[in-house]
């Protein structure tokens, strides 16, 4: 008789095909969407900061008038968007895992890589 336990791959925390399924691809996952999150975070801010000093220069050209309160709620506008999907974002990731700690710790170190 062996008195050793015998465990199915699926019920051993330590196994390759429990990590790699509940560690290894949600971290990979948020981690490619941190990373693509930023770039684009960067490239709408760089578009952005574009337009915003192409109208200072028309406007100190004076071939338009900027109105700087409403300048001012369409960055408030476009930064609450911004939040809003970052929160959609890390919401999506977490049904990954049960606690959603692996996609949204990939997130986070893909937004730092990014």
């Amino acid at each position: 008789m062996s008195n050793a336990i015998e465990t199915h791959a699926a019920d051993d925390i330590f196994s390759e095909a429990f990590l790699l399924g509940n560690l290894g691809a949600p971290f990979i996952l948020g981690m490619a969407v941190g990373y693509f999150a930023k770039k684009m975070l960067r490239t709408a801010l760089f578009v952005g900061g574009a337009i915003v000093s192409i109208l200072f220069l028309a406007e100190y050209y004076d071939l338009i008038n900027i109105n700087n309160m409403a300048l001012e709620n369409a960055a408030n506008s476009a930064a609450e968007v911004a939040k809003e999907s970052g929160s959609f974002l890390l919401d999506r990731l977490a049904v990954f895992t049960s606690r959603g700690v692996s996609g949204a710790g990939g997130f986070f170190v893909g937004f730092k890589l990014g």
